[in-house]
């Protein structure tokens, strides 16, 4: 009688007994028995073998498949370098921004009369982009305001609602002075958002009632490109395509005012129509079209009615878009503003800066409220630095 022999882990149980059963009521084993039982016996061995070498086959070729090759592992022996910076860029950009009459929260945080406050939304859009913020102080004295300005290489006006008085002869009389900056050859841009937007339409019309009203509050909107418009040197210059396209048919865009100008009431005021080209219009809630971003036609300064900062740095009005790609509008708009900002040629000294910069305030919080800001810097006579 054939003795089995010790069964594999990975023999089938009942093969290997059906085969030996077959063959043990025989007195004696044939030839062909055993030629039968012999093969069996090489297929248990081999089969085994075969499965495991697929399987680290397959294994071998999944890793080769999910192994990510970087361009210095592609040749051998190569070494990497990295270009010279572009000397006549600067890459320590500083931004003013203008702060606003009040404390952001209708007095609930500060009331005092001399208060004034940035939303810290516009801080970090700055910052997101690369450069670090000065705030200028609106009712500052003349002096200190004119020193902040030589420390910086661009200047952003706010949202609000202050449009006379001591701010607007402010915002005027730096407007003047971004203007004179760069006419002595110094790329100096700005960038108005929203009430900067309205006074400058006001400034450059010098027209103080030449603004209508809108119903344009706590509203995403969409963009519509004036047909055939050039966007080369213009904030939407290195938006992708796609996004460009979205842009005119999903409300990427934040919209928070209550006044605004109508294209034929631009297009009719010619010191208007000589200084800005019309990028963009939008609608408000009852279909009225309105302008919603312009761009110089000879300096580095764009206003836009509506809020590229509050998609990814503003949670306390309910319609802000916070999808990627409004969170990519904000992020192009910035890098294009701090890009225009690296052109400046304004190399101020270190110690003054440091001594300026809006790291030496304490932001305060205001989200708790669920409207308004979220988080806001606010200055008076008697807020100490850090």
């Amino acid at each position: 009688m054939l003795m089995k022999s010790p069964q594999s882990p990975s023999l089938p149980p009942p093969r290997s007994v059906s085969v030996v059963t077959e063959h043990s009521s025989s007195s004696s084993s044939s030839p062909s028995t055993s030629s039968a039982t012999s093969s069996d016996m090489w297929n248990y061995i081999w089969i085994p073998f075969l499965i495991t070498l697929l399987r680290e086959v397959s294994s071998a070729k999944a890793a080769s498949e999910s192994t990510i090759f970087l361009p210095s592992d592609a040749v051998a022996g190569l070494t990497s370098s990295c270009p010279a910076p572009d000397p006549r860029l600067n890459y320590r950009p500083i931004i003013g921004i203008l702060s606003h009459p009040g404390d952001g929260a209708s007095g609930r945080l500060n009331n005092a009369t001399n208060a004034s406050y940035i939303a810290a939304s516009y801080v970090k859009f700055v910052e997101s982009a690369g450069a670090r913020v000065i705030p200028l102080i609106y009712n500052e004295p003349p002096e200190v305001l004119q020193k902040k300005l030589n420390l910086i290489n661009g200047v952003i006006f706010t949202g609000g609602w202050a449009k006379s008085g001591l701010y607007l002869d402010v915002v005027d009389g730096i407007f003047k002075q971004v203007l004179k900056k760069n006419d002595a050859g110094d790329h100096f841009p700005l960038l108005a958002i929203c009430l900067g937007f309205e006074l400058l339409t006001m400034i450059v019309s010098k027209n103080n009632d030449i603004l209508e009203g809108f119903s344009a509050s706590d509203q995403a909107s969409t963009l519509q490109f004036i047909k055939n418009i050039n966007i080369e040197g213009t904030l939407f210059q290195r938006f992708p395509p796609e996004l460009l396209a979205k842009m005119s048919t999903e409300c990427l865009v934040m919209q928070n005012h209550k006044f605004g100008i109508s294209p034929e009431t631009f297009q009719g005021n010619k010191e208007l129509c000589s200084f800005f080209k019309i990028l963009t219009t939008s609608v408000d809630e009852n279909n009225q079209e309105y302008v919603s971003t312009v761009q110089s036609e000879s300096y580095p300064v764009t206003a836009v009615q509506w809020h590229p900062e509050k998609n990814a740095f503003e949670w306390g009005l309910s319609m802000i878009p916070h999808t990627d790609d409004a969170i990519q509008v904000t992020q192009h708009v910035a890098n294009f503003f701090v890009g225009e900002a690296r052109k400046s040629f304004n190399r101020p000294p270190t110690n003054e800066v440091l001594d300026n910069l809006i790291y030496n305030y304490r932001p305060t919080y205001c989200g708790y409220a669920g409207k308004g800001y979220d988080e806001v810097y606010i200055f008076t006579d008697k807020i100490a630095r850090m």
